[in-house]
């Protein structure tokens, strides 16, 4: 028992390693999908979200998401920083075990559980970066990013995760296509509502100027690092080294991934008349959030099937919100997480153990509460701080770029030009 309690645990540590991972991969993505000029703005900010994530999870997070069985409630756990005694409540072979609270078991030490969710948390967060690059004021953003990860994430992610209202309902988000992913995505949403779109996108005649990413190779290699890295979001979301469970995990996770990529290239070309990378990749990253709500429970027919509607709703989404509505989203978050997660989590209800018209509701149910909280909380946080320190740099700062402007330097030194090293082309 004791072996087994080990290899698990190791199993979570490993896991999180993988999650972990993914932060690389969100700072390459939205450093590619961004122009030149905006880099280390982008980088500068995926860094920061990490540090922010883990502290403000310890300082009050994790145990406002995981009150404990003895916490009486369902709505919002207890304001507490991360009590490492409160995880003994068990001894196995005579040596006493730190098991997650949360969990009321020894599958892993609350050590595990702490680093395992701060992960989690902080990949929330990044979720916003990418959606409001380019004309954001740094400060405001990562007051945000603090407000956020401290108070709305943990909050939802109580309700279901943390054995609240929506857990007792019979709610099911196996990994977070809705707690992690959607809340993230209605974030992005009321964050570029009340930001505007960047200078020049959409002109008074109506028409759209695309403003492509500076490095798609970068963003390429941003999507693999994220789907080796959903390898641990999922698979580590079985909360043990069960054979089964994990296998069955990867092989979901991967399936879904691959039949999103196809199908978001075939919507794309039936629409574009080109084969556009940028909606291949987005497409592989919409049926990974698809899966992550069910990947424990499906068969690999039902995870191609989830990951080709998350890859088909990928353009049609892009174009409603850029051309429709005229939100500027440049990764496409909104879409990818917001939607999708969307989707990924009423499949729960359609397909696998859970199928069932009863079980539809409640997850429906369950998107429209975590979706509802996650909008107005962001609305409110940024249009706090919009009316107290305003949220978008001035137009001269954004057409120089933010590089320059918040943190005066380049991300890249090929040549020199005017005394500072930089590239000669231009976005």
């Amino acid at each position: 028992m004791e072996a087994m309690f080990t290899v698990n645990n190791l199993w979570i540590l490993v896991a999180t390693c993988f999650v972990f991972i993914m932060h690389l991969g969100f700072a390459s993505l939205e450093a590619g999908f961004v122009q030149r000029k905006n880099v280390v703005n982008i980088l500068f900010k995926n860094s920061m979200i990490i540090c922010i994530g883990l502290l403000t999870y310890y300082i009050v997070g994790y145990n406002l998401m995981y009150p404990g069985d003895d916490f009486a409630g369902g709505f919002i756990g207890r304001f507490a920083p991360m009590d490492w005694a409160a995880g003994a409540i068990e001894t196995i072979d005579g040596v006493t075990q730190y098991a997650a609270a949360a969990e009321g078991g020894s599958t892993y030490t609350g050590y595990s559980d702490f680093i395992f969710q701060g992960m989690f948390a902080a990949t929330c967060a990044t979720i916003v970066s990418g959606a409001v690059a380019e004309r954001i004021k740094l400060v405001p953003f990562l007051v945000f990013a603090t407000i956020f990860v401290a108070l709305s994430y943990p909050i939802t992610g109580m309700w279901h995760w943390g054995g609240g209202w929506l857990a007792e309902m019979g709610f099911y988000d196996f990994a977070g296509s809705t707690l992690v992913h959607a809340a993230g995505g209605f974030a992005a949403l009321a964050a570029i509502i009340l930001l505007g779109a960047r200078k020049g996108k959409y002109r008074k005649d109506g028409s759209i100027t695309a403003i492509p990413g500076h490095s798609m190779p970068l963003a390429a290699i941003g999507v693999f690092l994220l789907w080796f890295g959903w390898y641990g979001f999922n698979g580590g979301s079985v909360l043990s080294a069960d054979a089964n469970g994990v296998s069955l995990v990867f092989v979901t996770t991967s399936l879904a991934a691959a039949a999103g990529g196809v199908a978001a290239f075939f919507v794309g070309y039936i629409l574009f008349k080109t084969y556009d990378l940028s909606m291949v990749l987005n497409g592989i990253l919409g049926g990974l959030v698809g899966i992550t709500a069910g990947a424990d429970q499906m068969s690999g027919l039902e995870a191609i099937l989830i990951g080709a509607i998350a890859g088909v709703i990928i353009p049609l989404s892009i174009v409603f919100f850029d051309k429709t509505l005229k939100l500027d989203d440049p990764v496409g978050a909104t879409s990818v997480h917001g939607v999708c997660g969307i989707w990924g989590t009423l499949a729960v209800g359609i397909f696998g153990d859970m199928a069932g018209g009863g079980q539809f509701v409640t997850q429906l149910v369950g998107v429209l509460a975590i979706g509802a909280f996650s909008f107005t909380t962001s609305f409110a946080i940024m249009g706090a701080l919009k009316a107290i320190m305003g949220i978008r740099v001035d137009e001269e700062e954004e057409v120089k770029g933010l590089d320059v402007g918040e943190h005066d330097m380049h991300a890249y030194t090929l040549s020199k030009e005017d005394g500072i090293f930089q590239l000669t082309s231009e976005n």
